[in-house]
């Protein structure tokens, strides 16, 4: 039997870094460190960030413990050290584990439905791939529908485009409102693309939901959205949901959707990059397969992406020391979402108070980001606007944040209007001067009559 098909939990020491003696049996539980850890600790564990920058972007490439950083190097060492022994004796056991924890984590039934994958986008490859399929095979009619949300990730929609488009699915779009005020906008426009999608005796094949929109950045009531695509007949449901671990509560069954990812070096304190893949027990999931074949092809979708080729799957493995990271918080992965939301939107209200302007949605409807509203006077007419400004807070005022141009509605004076809002985040390194400096990188440039209009073209 070869070793690395072997399904015990994984052997040795917990903190990952490969010593002692090899023994199987139950995982032992990790003690609670006590006291919680401290600001001065918090410090230490992200002094690797660059001290002269505001960093309130953690939403886009997240951001990883010294402590863990440290646990990863110990097992790309371990690798490095005997390959063989390391991939046929150690890699299985240690991917199963950390599948384990986030079985748990997220409240799935059953450890194969956990799958590690790099990121939310291969996760997206992985289940549209099988929708293809699912038309070019004839299981689905040419013209059949894909509903997917208009602020879904843009490379995601172009996965759609790549697979389902190409494959003969007809996609529908579902035009979200922003700023948004309450869930019923979001319901009642969903509601009208599943008409759409069933039109001309269509049949709605997928729906490709965010549980928590990049940009705009706003919650989507995914159990909601589910429900009713559970009543309207629609095939399966699939919840992209890259920002959520680690941000919000993640219970996949209370959920009901058929697929579901997130990131987990977004919101989780894991190196880049890792994801998982749930999906429900059913016979479409037995059909998933890992867009890079291996090896272990046909075994099954958490055995394929545990054996994609000699890579680096250090990202997989440190689930362990995360947790006992997030262990030295009070309250733990619970306690880090309620301050992380706290003190975004306290930040975000400031923000706005301070720039008369406005937020992007109802707090109850935001996570651990929030969108704020620029005044309109600075002049963010385009997309392109949004970049070149997003650069010059970067170059000029050190601060780093996402730009978001949203255009005047009708009837608004383009002039005075917000056109654009900043996506500010909170993780637990960051300090309230990060938000006063951004607050005062703003005001200066409008105390100094500054204008997109000025900035290069180029």
């Amino acid at each position: 039997m070869d070793p690395h098909r072997d399904g015990h939990a994984e052997n040795g020491r917990h903190d990952g870094d490969g010593g002692g003696d090899d023994t199987n049996g139950p995982l032992p539980k990790r003690p609670r460190p006590s006291p919680p850890i401290s600001t001065a600790e918090i410090r230490d564990e992200f002094s690797h960030h660059d001290p002269a920058v505001a960093r309130v972007n953690n939403g886009s490439f997240g951001s990883c413990p010294a402590s863990v950083l440290a646990a990863q190097l110990r097992w790309q060492r371990l690798f490095l050290r005997q390959p063989d022994d390391f991939y046929f004796n150690r890699l299985q056991h240690s991917i199963l584990r950390s599948r384990a924890l986030i079985k748990d984590l997220i409240n799935a039934d059953d450890i194969d439905e956990v799958s590690l994958v790099d990121n939310a986008t291969t996760a997206a490859a992985i289940v549209l791939q099988h929708v293809s399929w699912s038309f070019t095979e004839g299981h689905f009619n040419k013209g059949d529908a894909v509903v997917m949300l208009h602020y879904a990730y843009g490379a995601v929609k172009k996965s759609i485009q790549a697979y389902v488009t190409r494959a003969g699915g007809h996609v529908i779009e579902v035009p979200l409102p922003f700023p948004v005020t309450s869930n019923e906008e979001i319901v009642q426009e969903f509601r009208k693309a599943l008409e759409l999608g069933k039109s001309n005796d269509r049949k709605v094949r997928l729906a490709v939901i965010d549980h928590i929109t990049s940009m705009p950045s706003v919650v989507i009531p995914v159990k909601e959205l589910t429900k009713i695509c559970r009543e309207e007949g629609v095939d399966q449901v699939f919840v992209d949901a890259a920002h959520a671990i680690g941000s919000i509560e993640v219970d996949v069954k209370d959920i009901g959707a058929d697929f579901y990812t997130s990131n987990l070096h977004k919101w989780f304190f894991c190196p880049p990059s890792v994801a998982f893949l749930y999906s429900k027990k059913s016979r479409a999931s037995s059909n998933l397969h890992h867009p890079v074949v291996s090896h272990e092809y046909g075994n099954g979708l958490p055995i394929e992406s545990g054996w994609v080729g000699n890579r680096d799957y250090s990202a997989q493995l440190v689930v362990p020391s995360v947790m006992d990271f997030i262990d030295r918080f009070e309250g733990g992965i619970e306690g880090i979402r309620k301050q992380n939301h706290d003190k975004v939107v306290e930040m975000g209200k400031m923000l706005a108070e301070s720039w008369l302007t406005c937020l992007g949605s109802p707090p109850d409807m935001c996570s651990s980001m929030i969108m704020v509203g620029l005044p309109g006077c600075l002049g963010i007419s385009s997309e392109k606007d949004a970049l070149k400004f997003r650069s010059l807070l970067r170059d000029r005022f050190h601060v780093e944040v996402p730009v978001y141009h949203c255009s005047p509605k009708d009837g608004e004076n383009g002039s005075s209007s917000v056109t654009g809002y900043v996506r500010i985040s909170h993780q637990v390194y960051n300090v309230e001067d990060d938000y006063i400096r951004l607050r005062d990188a703003i005001n200066k440039l409008v105390q100094d009559g500054f204008n997109c209009t000025k900035l290069p073209s180029s």
